[in-house]
This record gives C-alpha cells, structure tokens and sequence, in this order.
C-alpha cells in the first residue's frame, strides 16, 4: 500500500492509475516550506509526513513556470492564482512575445533510506482562457493547440506533468 498526502481525491485516483501499488489517501496537512524549489518543497513535506504518520509516503508540488515572467509563478502558482487570479497572471504573461511556459510536478517518496524524488515536465504556452475542464491554469495553459481546460481528464492524463512524475516513480518502484 502506497501513502500519498493529499488532501485532493482526484489526485489520489491518478496516481491510482500509474503505481504498481494500491494508493491509500492520508490527508496530513504537512508545513509547506517556501522555497523556489519545488523538489526542496517536495522533499521537506515527503520528511515530516514521513516522520509524523511512521510510514513510506509520497507528496508532490506542482507550478507554472512562465519563460519570459522569469519562471513566475512556479512554485507560488496555488497562491498567486489564489491572489491575483488565471486571467491577471494570462495578461502579465500577454504582455511579453516569449509565450512559452510549462508546468512541472516533483514527486517526492519518503522511507528508511531517506527520501526520492521524481520529476515531470510538460511544454506549452500562455493563451487567453480557453475551456471549462480542469481547474487552476489548466484554461490558459495550451498543449498542442488544446489547453488543459479543453481537454478530457484521460487526455490531459496521458499528457500531464504530474502523470509524468508518476510515471517515473512508479517506473522506481517497480525495479525496487
């Protein structure tokens, strides 16, 4: 059985989808450090929801990097677009020729021999809000001509840069 932290359901399913493993959901609401480094992140909530609940968990950190905003928001993305908003951040991002952003998911397992970290990237760019699936960014970040909004959940799955990160760590799992 596979611990993933999360207070989030739905990410608990698509990690399902990807694992060697059953994946149970602990809802522990670890300290998250402030870092500009998402595998920093990662790693820090993976060590003390390792510490606090004694078993091998996992976590995962997830941001926006925007080329031309200097990789803003990164990992800040949850509070920024809590902030300011998809459609203020679409229109920072407007204002540059660079388009070019990508999303990016830190997997981190903590156990006895410390703790791993895998990572997934997906390439794309800034567009105006297109789409009513998905949540966060997922309207103004396009992916081969579709934003993630305006893709089904199994396509954006199969896409995904937390699938990737996933993907990886289940990959490690299953050479262990």
């Amino acid at each position: 059985m596979l611990r993933f932290v999360t207070s989030n359901a739905g990410k608990a399913r698509e990690a399902s989808q990807y694992l060697p493993e059953a994946v149970e959901r602990v809802d522990y609401d670890y300290p998250e450090i402030q870092s500009d480094s998402l595998e920093a992140i990662a790693t820090a909530g993976a060590r003390d929801a390792y510490r606090e609940i004694g078993e091998p968990v996992f976590v995962d950190d997830s941001g926006l990097f925007i080329d031309a905003l200097g990789g803003f928001p990164g990992p800040y993305s949850s509070y920024v677009d809590e902030k300011l908003g998809i459609e203020r951040v679409q229109a920072l991002a407007a204002r540059e020729e660079n388009d070019r952003a990508r999303f990016r998911t830190v997997v981190a397992y903590a156990d006895d021999d410390g703790v791993e970290t895998f990572e997934g990237t997906v390439r794309g760019r800034i567009v105006a809000p297109r789409g009513s699936g998905g949540f966060g960014y997922d309207p103004i970040f396009e992916h081969r001509g579709q934003t993630f909004a305006e893709m089904s959940p199994e396509e954006k799955n199969a896409v995904s840069h937390r699938g990737r990160a996933l993907a990886a760590f289940g990959d490690w799992l299953a050479e262990r």
